[in-house]
């Protein structure tokens, strides 16, 4: 795996200025769990890699990469409570288990964004993002995408999924 990263972090780097490969490649080592989830998120097609540091902590900040949401994520739901009130059709899962059980956190919208800066992805698909409380409450979830050189922040019911809707993680690394 972390030739695999190697490799990509080499081939891809508008994402992480000012990050040394060194430091990366130290970090990973250092952390055994770390290189399991990056593992996981490349089974299922997320190409993670990392795009920086996370301001005041100076964790090392990796991401689902892929110019397309992931392959392997995609027609779920947001999460299990949208599942469980699915009564027709149900999909096979939701977003927030599958991040859960890979062991990343679904990006913010604001981290959605700073990747969007570094390139452009979801050109076909769309990704959903973590919905603040005060929307999941009312039912309904948060999904992002760029088109027409934009990128734009959507609404759905959390219960909705599609084909072309994945999701996107991250999570830091000391």
């Amino acid at each position: 795996m972390l030739e695999v990263l190697r490799n990509r972090f080499f081939a891809n780097p508008a994402l992480h200025k000012g990050v040394e490969w060194e430091d990366v490649g130290t970090r990973l080592r250092r952390d055994p769990r770390a290189l399991d989830i990056l593992r996981r998120m490349e089974e299922s097609g997320g190409e993670p890699d990392t795009i920086g540091f996370e301001e005041g902590t100076g964790r090392l900040i990796f991401c689902d990469c892929s110019k397309e949401s992931p392959a392997g994520r995609r027609s779920l739901c947001y999460d299990d409570e949208a599942l469980l009130k699915r009564k027709n059709n149900p999909p096979v899962g939701s977003a927030v288990r599958q991040a859960r059980e890979i062991g990343v956190e679904l990006m913010t919208e604001a981290l959605y964004r700073r990747l969007q800066e570094l390139g452009e992805f979801d050109l076909k698909t769309s990704s959903w993002i973590a919905a603040p409380d005060e929307i999941r409450r009312k039912g309904g979830a948060l999904f992002c995408e760029r088109r027409y050189g934009r990128v734009f922040t959507f609404h759905n019911g959390a219960d909705s999924y599609y084909s072309v809707r994945g999701w996107r993680g991250w999570f830091p690394v000391p």
